[in-house]
């Protein structure tokens, strides 16, 4: 049996960057930047050998940015519309071509892509890009469309507000203006640049957040324009909604759904969009804010994808738990974010705050989809662990980690340098301390260490956070290969809270098995307290396991300590040590 899938997620454009510089609103030759090549076949090994079977390269598709590309036929973008100086990964200006900064030369960026597609592939990774259905870039022009292919919003009916198939909305009788910006930004930290105040939007266009303000608020989205897809400015619908209980139907009947129908121009758009990435050797994709899109879409969408390749890896940024279900029965999504209560509460936890009662409740509302449900501690929205605005110390998330990677079957997934506990501690333009910018050129400095000017063996790195790459490398690597993760869970914290003398909200229990592995897990979310008490394991879990011996011998997965579980009238018994913030993954032998 096959064990957890692990994702390295990557903004690729700060990997491979070395220049410690990281001054505010840098330029390129100031600041660096990493490049597609910068994953080299040494680079790649690094981070196959961490425990990874996927790599999210976040940032790839041409979205706009402050810098001239003229010299390749593309336009200069308007810093008014533009987030920092190397701009919105989320506002993509060409769904058929690749962000030029990544490559080293910019007129191949696609052919320089494609051979890290294939590199990837050839260290035994498969690769996920960023698909974003919500929105473009407010001057979205896409100068690489393959022959016959038109960009959003070419045949657009822009006297209208809405049309079907209008693939924006407008506002007829208004030009878009510039948000008036407050608390004292300015593009570009206030740097005159010729390219202000370029952009023309004649009819002003819907922004992405939805405002249908010609004039958006600073915090609108307001670098974007809404998609539409299909769905009327008054809420009704120009597209066929999916029979009742049509999720329980399999991606190929969603398919025969579809055939046939007519469905909005958009829809179609992306649909090739997508398909011409699987065809260019991308594994998956994620989508962000997929729940502000209609579902029927993405059973349209992902059917078709599926139909392709059907084992192409397919995740999505949901964040109202009501939806959870209804995305992955009737979207087809294969994985969703588990933000919402799981990370929430593990945030909580290590906040010092939480209890870890919270998380078996959790594990429980969501045993039906609990494969689908993607683990994380980190991401490019949100905070550095080590950042002072989460707990400050890259540590504490040890045990958060154990529970995030081990408690369920879904995959795990974690953001580069989290591994070597970079804080985010930089003011570099657009992007502010705690979360690593997606905006700006920046370097980052523990992951930089580790990186060694691009040696890729953590040359540079403190004692401390060589201890912590090796405590993922060894916890990552242990998924990749557990059979009992992939199996059957329950939880015994709550048996042991009410049985045991020393045990309470900073410890979580549970146990993990399938045919041939039984484990036993507990952790410490404690940063000072040590606890030790005798763990109990529940009379029907060893009856399930077929245990009839007096002792069994444990042994941690993690760092080799040994244990003993005693049987002492049909339940299970550990005399557990636990130092703050220890965890152990109990295997019985």
């Amino acid at each position: 049996m096959q064990g957890k899938i692990v994702i390295y997620h990557v903004f690729t454009r700060l990997f491979g960057n070395t220049n410690t510089t990281n001054k505010p609103w840098g330029t390129i030759e100031e600041n660096g930047v990493g490049k597609f090549a910068d994953f080299t076949d040494k680079a790649l090994s690094e981070i196959k050998k961490l425990g990874v079977s996927h790599i999210w390269y976040t940032g790839v598709p041409h979205h706009a940015v402050i810098r001239d590309y003229t010299a390749y036929g593309i336009s200069n973008d308007d810093p008014n519309v533009v987030k920092g100086r190397a701009g919105s990964p989320y506002a993509v200006k060409d769904y058929y071509n690749v962000d030029p900064d990544l490559a080293l030369d910019p007129a191949y960026r696609l052919q320089e892509f494609k051979e890290l597609v294939d590199r990837t592939h050839a260290h035994g990774m498969k690769v996920i890009m960023d698909i974003v259905p919500n929105h473009v870039a407010r001057d979205y022009q896409g100068i690489s469309n393959p022959n016959g292919v038109r960009s959003f919003g070419a045949d657009d009916d822009t006297d209208h507000e809405y049309r079907k198939n209008n693939d924006f909305y407008y506002i007829p009788g208004a030009r878009f203006e510039v948000p008036d910006w407050k608390d004292g930004y300015k593009p570009l930290g206030g740097e005159q640049h010729t390219s202000i105040g370029t952009l023309k939007e004649n009819p002003a266009k819907w922004t992405g957040n939805g405002s249908r303000s010609p004039k958006p608020d600073m915090n609108d989205w307001y670098e974007t324009v809404r998609v539409n897809y299909g769905v009327r400015p008054d809420g009704g619908l120009d597209f066929d909604l999916l029979p009742y209980d049509f999720g329980e139907k399999d991606y190929t009947e969603h398919f025969r759904f579809w055939q046939h129908r007519d469905v909005p121009d958009s829809w179609i758009k992306f649909r090739d969009i997508a398909l011409y990435w699987m065809d260019f050797g991308v594994d998956g994709f994620r989508y962000d804010m997929a729940e502000m899109v209609p579902v029927e879409f993405w059973s349209f969408m992902n059917s078709y994808i599926k139909m392709r390749n059907e084992d192409a890896f397919l995740m999505a940024e949901v964040y109202n738990p009501d939806l959870y279900r209804t995305f992955i029965h009737n979207g087809k999504m294969d994985y969703l974010y588990d933000k919402v209560d799981f990370y929430d509460g593990l945030k909580h936890i290590m906040k010092g705050y939480g209890w870890s009662d919270h998380i078996p409740v959790v594990q429980n509302n969501l045993k039906d989809i609990e494969h689908h449900m993607l683990h994380f501690l980190e991401n490019h929205d949100e905070q550095r662990i080590a950042s002072p605005k989460f707990v400050g110390k890259a540590e504490i998330a040890k045990p958060a980690m154990v529970v995030s990677a081990t408690i369920s079957t879904s995959p795990t997934m974690i953001y580069f340098g989290q591994e070597v506990g970079e804080p985010a501690a930089e003011n570099p333009g657009f992007g502010s301390a705690s979360r690593t910018s997606i905006f700006d050129y920046v370097g980052v400095p523990h992951h930089q260490r580790w990186l060694n000017n691009k040696k890729f063996d953590g040359g540079q790195l403190t004692q401390q956070e060589r201890e912590l790459r090796d405590f993922y490398k060894r916890l990552l690597n242990f998924t990749l290969e557990s059979e009992a993760l992939m199996g059957k869970y329950r939880e015994i914290h709550f048996y042991n809270k009410e049985r045991t003398k020393g045990y309470n909200h900073r410890v979580l229990s549970y146990v993990r098995w399938s045919k041939n592995q039984k484990l036993i897990i507990i952790v410490n979310f404690d940063v000072t307290d040590s606890f030790s008490f005798d763990l109990k394991v529940p009379p029907e879990i060893l009856q399930s396991w077929g245990f009839n011996k007096a002792a069994y011998d444990l042994r941690d997965t993690l760092y080799g300590k040994t244990y003993t579980l005693k049987i002492i009238n049909n339940e299970g018994h550990i005399d557990v040590h636990l130092d703050p913030l220890e965890s152990f993954i109990f295997e019985v032998l």
